[in-house]
């Protein structure tokens, strides 16, 4: 059975049950609707919630998270902001939050020329990847 032309944006919480499958219902469910699609539209924010689901809630390490995406970026039919999950993903894999590596570079795309921030471990780790960063007092 090939692809429909069934073209979804999916929420974060398909994503996670089609990853963790700790809910084999709803696992099937996902797992099928994601095999279906012809395209497979995942936004940042949703790839941002994703992350902070499978740390928080489910204690994954960043390496893994970080694989789990790179293997939803490798699905032909997956479309992403590619630069902007790049970014997320070099903070995570560098030890810090994937969101603000997605931060930095869609303020900077914007125009944004500095990030800041009260988060020093976030300023200092963009900083050492060649952004402008500046820690707020």
């Amino acid at each position: 059975m090939g692809r429909q032309t069934v073209k979804i944006s999916v929420d974060t919480n398909v994503l996670v049950r089609a990853v963790v499958r700790d809910d084999p219902e709803q696992a099937r469910a996902a797992i099928r609707v994601l095999k279906g699609a012809s395209v497979i539209a995942i936004t940042t924010p949703c790839l941002c919630e994703f992350v902070w689901v499978l740390r928080k809630a489910y204690r994954l390490r960043s390496a893994d998270i970080s694989e789990a995406i790179r293997a939803l970026a490798a699905a032909v039919n997956v479309e992403m902001n590619r630069p902007a999950v790049e970014a997320g993903l070099a903070v995570l894999e560098a030890g810090g939050d994937f969101a603000d590596g997605v931060i930095a570079y869609e303020g900077a795309w914007m125009g944004g020329e500095t990030f800041v921030s009260f988060d020093k471990a976030a300023t200092t780790l963009l900083a050492a990847q060649g952004h402008k960063a500046r820690l707020l007092p």
